[in-house]
């Protein structure tokens, strides 16, 4: 089969090659999905410059987190998922952006029926990682002011659509007037252009000095320690990704006098699931979220989607052979929501 490796550190155009390599093979609780589309994101562009200690396989290795497909192999304990058309994040977190990929079970969910295979494969991770920190991690509720920074991304653009369809109000920051209409579009009530606006001043002037009641940062960096003074009494700033330079992920954006005198919590959110989160516990000290959370994550999402509450967002459609441009293109900021990667041309329609 064909897949994208990374064969050096450097710009994605420059290191990855398109390869002939075997089809993986599932192990025992895992899938091999056949795969009709993966989706771009900033972390393999991380990947390709050496620089994401999260995921960092020797290389070569074939890079890509997620995608969407039919499941045609299953190791033992993954058997009922057969045949089924699903969205699913690699084993790993890499080895997507091939013509067949592996994944964990618990990592797997029935892609949405009504979505064609663009629109799943930007579907999964924006919402399930919005929804998860939004409401698993920090409680929003109807009545609240939510501050979302990039968000006109894959998982900003979903955070506002998830905050505003629970009542929530919601102040977007983006980069660019056209990215800030974009966020007005799906439901922001206050737009700021990063580019021109003092976030924290306009947070300020739209709350009469109250300030948020969460910040929903995936940028990280000084944007975090800037948030920090958004927020209001009791307030959360909780951390979700890190878009102004992956090397944000090992630094410290608060002090201790800082959430003193604050008066406020931070937090952060992980998008994994797992069927025994003890044992991953104690394997990783990590806390994994429990797959039941995930299941029950997804039906909210697909009722929300069948309500037309919310949609995924792609900013481009690109062919499998374009994708190391395609995440030179987010490298350089010029992408908006989901760049959707075509493995397959006779994909899946909705319906």
């Amino acid at each position: 089969m064909r897949a994208w490796r990374v064969h050096a550190a450097g710009r994605p155009s420059a290191v990855l090659h398109l390869d002939e390599v075997d089809d993986p093979a599932p192990g025992p609780g895992e899938v091999r999905v056949r795969t009709a589309a993966t989706v771009c994101n900033f972390n393999e562009v991380d990947g390709c410059r050496g620089r994401y200690l999260t995921v960092d396989p020797p290389m070569p290795y074939v890079l890509g987190m997620e995608g969407t497909g039919v499941v045609d192999a299953a190791g033992p304990g993954a058997e009922a998922w057969l045949g089924r058309r699903v969205v699913a994040t690699a084993s790993g977190a890499f080895g997507a952006h091939a013509e067949a990929f592996v994944a964990p079970a618990d990592m797997v969910f029935d892609a949405p029926a009504d979505l064609d295979d663009v629109g799943a494969a930007a579907f999964f991770f924006p919402f399930h990682l919005a929804h998860l920190g939004l409401f698993e991690r920090g409680r929003c509720a109807a009545g609240q002011t939510v501050l979302v920074h990039a968000a006109a991304g894959g998982v900003g653009s979903a955070a506002v659509q998830l905050a505003h369809a629970a009542g929530a109000r919601v102040i977007a920051v983006a980069g660019g007037a056209d990215k800030v209409a974009l966020a007005r579009d799906l439901g922001a009530d206050v737009g700021v252009d990063h580019h021109s606006e003092d976030f924290v001043a306009v947070v300020d002037a739209v709350t009469d000095g109250r300030g948020v009641d969460l910040v929903f940062d995936g940028v990280g960096g000084e944007t975090a320690t800037r948030s920090l003074r958004c927020l209001t009494y009791g307030g959360l700033h909780l951390v979700v990704g890190f878009a102004s330079g992956i090397e944000a992920e090992e630094e410290a954006a608060v002090t201790g006098r800082t959430l003193c005198f604050g008066n406020l919590s931070t937090g952060g959110v992980l998008l994994s699931y797992t069927s025994f989160p003890e044992a991953a516990r104690r394997a990783t000290g990590f806390n994994i979220t429990p797959r039941s959370v995930g299941d029950a994550v997804h039906a909210r999402l697909l009722a929300l989607l069948d309500a037309g509450a919310i949609r995924p967002v792609v900013g481009g459609v690109v062919d499998f052979t374009d994708l190391p441009l395609a995440l030179d293109a987010m490298e350089d900021r010029r992408t908006v929501g989901r760049t959707v990667v075509l493995v397959r041309t006779d994909r899946h329609p909705a319906g």
